[in-house]
C-alpha cells in the first residue's frame, strides 16, 4: 500500500450542455467526495482534501432515444457512485488496489442493473451509455472505461490522452489499418463496440496513472472530444486558470464549431504535499492495471438501436459477427483505395 508523504488538494468542476442539434441531453457527469459521501458541486465539493476513501468523477453519454439515453447515463452515474459509496466506504481493505477492484465493480453491477432494468421496460430496451470514471486515491489515479468518452492529463504543459475509445475506428487505428486523423475524419468514428446496458456483461478497460503536483484531469463526452483536439485542451487550461471558465470555455469552442451532440466536461486539478513534483522523462499515457485477481472474461456485445436522429451521428453499438465484417469490409476499402492509386 503506497503511504503519501501529505494531504492532496482536489479542486474540479463540471458542466453539461445541449448543443446546437439536440433536442434533449442524454449526458451525464458526477463529482465526489468518497470519505465524505458528498456528490455535488456545492464548495466542499469543488475544493476538497482528498480523504481517505478518495474520490471520484465521472461522465457518461447515453444512447437509445431521449428518455432512453438519459436514464441510462443517469443510472450508470448513480449506481457506481452509490456502489462505491456504500460498499468501499466500509470495506475493511482501504488499500490502493482494493479502490481499484471496487472501481471495477461497481461498473459491472451497474451494466447489469441498466441491463436488467431495459429487459423488464420494453420501452427502453436496447438503452446503453458510455462511462469514464476516474478515482483517485492518495496520489493514485484510476480510469473505468467503456465507451469512448475520454480522458485527458495535462502536464508539464503537455495534454495526453489516457483512455483508449472501445470503437471500431480506435480497433483500426490499432491495427496499423488507419491513422488517427484518418480515423477522426471518418463516417463511421461513432460506432462503439461496448457500452453499458445492451450486453448483460461488459469488459472494463481499467487504467492507472500516478498523480503529480499541478496536474489537470480533463473527462468529456465525444461531443467535446470529437471536435477539440489534444492539443487544444493544453492551450485552454494554460488559458484558463479557474476551472468552472476552463468548462465553460470548452463547452463554447465545440458549439462554436456546430455543436452537433450534447457536450459535458469534468475538469479536475491536483495540488498539495502528498504530490511530488513532475519529472520531464515521466511516461505517461495509457497504462492498463491489471489486479491480482483478474479473471474477468469478455463476452461479445449485442446490437441496440441507434440513438434518436441528429445532425450528427449518434453512438451505435454493434455485435461481434458485424464487428468483424465492418473490420474486414474496412480494410478491404482500404486496400481498394491504395491499389487504385498504385495503378
Amino acid at each position: 500500500m503506497r503511504v503519501t508523504r501529505g494531504p492532496v488538494q482536489v479542486s474540479v468542476f463540471g458542466k453539461t450542455d445541449l448543443g446546437r442539434s439536440r433536442e434533449h441531453n442524454e449526458d451525464t457527469f458526477l463529482v465526489a467526495d468518497l470519505s465524505t459521501g458528498n456528490a455535488s458541486l456545492h464548495p466542499e465539493v469543488r475544493l476538497h482534501e482528498v480523504g481517505p476513501r478518495g474520490s471520484l468523477f465521472m461522465v457518461a453519454d447515453g444512447m437509445g432515444g431521449a428518455a432512453a439515453g438519459e436514464l441510462a447515463s443517469a443510472m450508470a452515474a448513480d449506481l457506481i457512485y452509490r456502489h462505491l459509496a456504500t460498499v468501499w466506504a466500509a470495506d475493511d481493505d482501504a488499500s490502493p488496489e482494493r479502490f481499484a477492484y471496487r472501481m471495477r465493480e461497481a461498473v459491472e453491477l451497474a451494466n447489469q442493473q441498466i441491463y436488467a432494468y431495459a429487459r423488464e421496460h420494453p420501452e427502453v430496451r436496447g438503452m446503453g451509455t458510455t462511462v469514464t470514471a476516474a478515482g483517485v486515491n492518495g496520489d493514485d489515479l484510476y480510469l473505468a472505461q467503456i465507451g469512448d468518452s475520454r480522458a485527458y492529463l495535462v502536464r508539464n504543459g503537455e495534454a495526453i490522452q489516457l483512455t483508449k475509445d472501445q470503437s471500431l475506428m480506435q480497433r483500426l487505428v490499432d491495427a496499423g489499418e488507419l491513422t488517427e486523423e484518418e480515423a477522426e475524419q471518418s463516417e463511421r468514428r461513432n460506432i462503439i463496440l461496448q457500452a453499458l446496458g445492451p450486453d448483460p456483461r461488459v469488459k472494463v478497460d481499467l487504467t492507472h496513472q500516478t498523480l503529480r503536483r499541478g496536474d489537470t484531469l480533463i473527462i468529456c463526452s465525444d461531443g467535446l472530444s470529437g471536435l477539440v483536439r489534444r492539443e487544444e485542451f493544453r492551450d485552454m487550461v494554460a488559458d484558463h486558470p479557474e476551472l468552472s471558465d476552463l468548462c465553460a470555455g470548452l463547452i463554447d469552442l465545440a458549439n462554436e464549431r456546430g455543436g452537433p451532440d450534447n457536450i459535458t466536461v469534468v475538469a479536475a486539478h491536483f495540488e498539495g504535499e502528498g504530490l511530488p513534483e513532475p519529472a520531464e522523462t515521466e511516461d505517461v499515457g495509457y497504462t492498463v492495471y491489471e489486479l491480482p485477481d483478474d479473471d474477468a472474461t469478455e463476452d461479445d456485445p449485442v446490437p441496440a438501436p441507434a440513438a434518436a436522429a441528429a445532425t450528427a451521428p449518434p453512438p451505435t453499438m454493434i455485435g461481434s459477427r458485424t464487428r468483424a465484417l465492418l473490420l474486414m469490409a474496412a480494410v478491404l476499402c482500404l486496400i481498394a483505395a491504395l491499389l487504385a492509386v498504385w495503378l
